[in-house]
């Protein structure tokens, strides 16, 4: 998911004050594709170490069971076709249909590198063979070997010069090689064997404005336009594209030519309110932008994406988004299936506040398409905004059966449940979702042994919380956000406080200006009795966001009494009292004006 709330807390372990961080994403293999993988390197190096023809009575056996390889492809039997193919290496290790078949299972394990060595040799055992050979020049472009991938275009350009599709493949290759010039040659040959059209020129346009040639570019713009002289698209396009350089007054001109052949054009009206947007004229724009929405030649995805710009450029503007609205309402009416429609409209309802009109934008999306998941993060996004925590947890448990191989909504469900003080529910779902997160996910396992740390030291099992935390760190030890928990929780148990105060330091070595981290730093020199060092990280703290947060205004309190400003600690118990925070051992220090230590279970 975009947005993932990871828990990261103040100095305290009141659920209220815990807040989203560290976005996290589980990227989810096929078990197939990993048991496949785990095996397939020694396989393949012992079949290849050295070739190995067959001769006529082994190519019968070959053949055999190369197609019963295809026929367990055909059944999606991937991994008894995987060890078919590789007895049939062992039969013919030079076997270029063998090792295509397999480099395709390769790629289907996301394993680029082998499968283009597998493709290399296919090449070389049957170098005419046009499919192995397009199909290794597609992988080395998609490993970046552009040079390779050149070459190897170039060959294949040469041999077959009737497919004409080659030359295009060949310029994108030297073009990210870095061989401009020469990829204008190929598309000015591809040009000529099958005509002049707007994709090609806009290829040579770019590619000349690379070369810093701006003449040479806007002249195959301008050869469009003269040959279809009656085609409004090409001035409006020339017109974008000045505009996109500030060059204002040529983007008119162009514009103006544009609507000389077709006034009616609606991508006149889209360029127009651009032009207008660039030059100030913000009236004039919103007029052209409503003209765009109600104009049935448009595209739905073009008027959204009009009206998404518009509403940037208002936020840009510092301006009233208010009469977005409108407009999104005139898009809805026109287009009541487009579900993008309806997530834009919450979104921007949402930024105004308007959670229960935003919810009912959201709910609506998921009801028209229950799988689409970004409809249902904007929800769950929602929810979790305005605290509503029964929702997350029911729409939580909604998407772990739609999308169960995503473990973001444990991660969800478990904040939710934290909040709610639920913490046996909460650490029930992170252990559930531990236990289907890869081994090599390593980020994401120490996210979730951290949530379990802090489950535990809220349900007040500090040994099994040390543990946790001491997991989280195994898998990733600039974990932050538990290094910061980790420290914080070893000082209020006044425990291992030399630890702390090293782990304390790496959260403000990486993030220097974190309030949070100033704070548990300050409160560990605090524990040790370094009142000077905890006075300076305090009120570094302070100073980022003392009128916020009560508890580190309680904090300042306690390290300005020990530090002998006795008064001024009574003043920032008072704030802290003002800004929320509760507790019997805040009343007592206020009322008898003196440091007080705060008992275990108030914690």
């Amino acid at each position: 998911m975009n947005n993932m709330y990871r828990i990261c807390h103040k100095p305290s372990c009141d659920a209220s004050r815990q807040a989203g961080c560290a976005a996290v994403r589980l990227v989810a293999l096929c078990c197939l594709l990993l048991t496949l993988a785990g095996h397939a390197g020694a396989a393949v190096r012992n079949t290849l170490q050295q070739p190995q023809k067959c001769d006529v009575s082994q190519q019968r056996r070959l053949d055999y069971f190369f197609y019963e390889a295809l026929k367990l492809k055909n059944a999606g039997k991937y991994d008894a076709m995987y060890e078919l193919l590789n007895h049939c290496l062992a039969i013919d290790s030079t076997s270029s249909v063998v090792l295509f078949e397999l480099s395709s299972l390769y790629m289907q394990m996301n394993r680029s590198e082998k499968a283009m060595t597998l493709l290399k040799k296919a090449v070389t055992y049957n170098p005419g063979n046009f499919s192995y050979k397009l199909a290794l020049a597609s992988i080395l472009f998609d490993l970046g070997m552009y040079g390779e991938a050149a070459e190897t275009y170039e060959e294949l350009v040469t041999a077959h010069p009737d497919q004409v599709e080659l030359n295009y493949y060949l310029a994108e290759a030297l073009t990210q090689q870095g061989e401009t010039g020469r990829a204008i040659e190929m598309f000015d040959r591809l040009e000529n064997l099958i005509g002049m059209n707007e994709p090609l020129s806009l290829k040579k346009y770019q590619l000349y404005m690379t070369l810093e040639q701006p003449d040479e570019a806007f002249r195959e713009l301008e050869k469009l336009s003269a040959k279809y002289p009656y085609e409004a698209r090409y001035p409006i396009l020339t017109g974008d594209l000045y505009l996109e350089r500030n060059d204002t007054r040529r983007a008119l001109e162009y514009y103006r030519k544009a609507c000389d052949i077709d006034p009616e054009n609606p991508y006149y009206t889209v360029s127009m309110a651009n032009y207008y947007e660039m030059t100030g004229n913000t009236e004039a724009a919103e007029q052209q932008v409503r003209l765009a929405l109600v104009n049935e030649k448009l595209d739905v995805e073009i008027k959204v994406g009009i009206l998404s710009r518009y509403i940037q450029r208002l936020q840009q503007l510092r301006k009233d988004i208010q009469a977005a609205d409108s407009l999104f309402k005139t898009l809805l009416e026109q287009h009541p299936e487009e579900i993008e429609i309806k997530l834009m409209y919450g979104a921007l309802l949402s930024s105004q506040k308007k959670f229960g009109e935003a919810r009912f934008q959201f709910q609506l999306a998921t009801e028209m398409d229950p799988t689409l998941e970004p409809a249902w993060q904007q929800l769950l996004s929602l929810v979790m905004q305005i605290e509503d925590y029964e929702s997350v947890i029911a729409i939580c448990t909604k998407c772990r059966e739609l999308f169960p191989d995503e473990p973001a909504y444990c991660l969800f469900m478990g904040i939710a449940y934290q909040q709610q003080q639920k913490y046996q529910e909460a650490l029930d779902t992170y252990m559930a979702c531990i236990r289907i997160i890869p081994e090599t996910n390593r980020q994401m396992l120490s996210d979730y042994y951290g949530q379990v740390g802090d489950v535990y030291f809220q349900m007040k099992k500090r040994d099994e919380a040390f543990e946790s935390y001491e997991k989280a760190l195994g898998y990733n030890e600039q974990n932050v956000v538990v290094l910061n928990n980790y420290s914080y929780y070893l000082s209020l148990s006044r425990q291992s406080l030399d630890k702390a105060e090293r782990m304390s330091a790496k959260c403000i070595k990486a993030e220097p200006d974190n309030s949070t981290y100033l704070d548990t730093y300050a409160w560990v020199f605090f524990v040790k009795g370094n009142y000077t060092l905890a006075k300076i990280y305090i009120e570094k703290a302070v100073a980022k966001d003392g009128e916020k947060n009560a508890e580190l205004l309680d904090h300042y309190g306690d390290i300005l009494y020990m530090s002998g400003e006795k008064d001024k600690a009574h003043e920032q118990w008072l704030k802290a009292k003002q800004a929320g925070k509760k507790g019997k051992t805040l009343e007592r220090k206020i009322a008898e004006n003196r440091y007080i230590e705060t008992p275990e279970d108030e914690e």
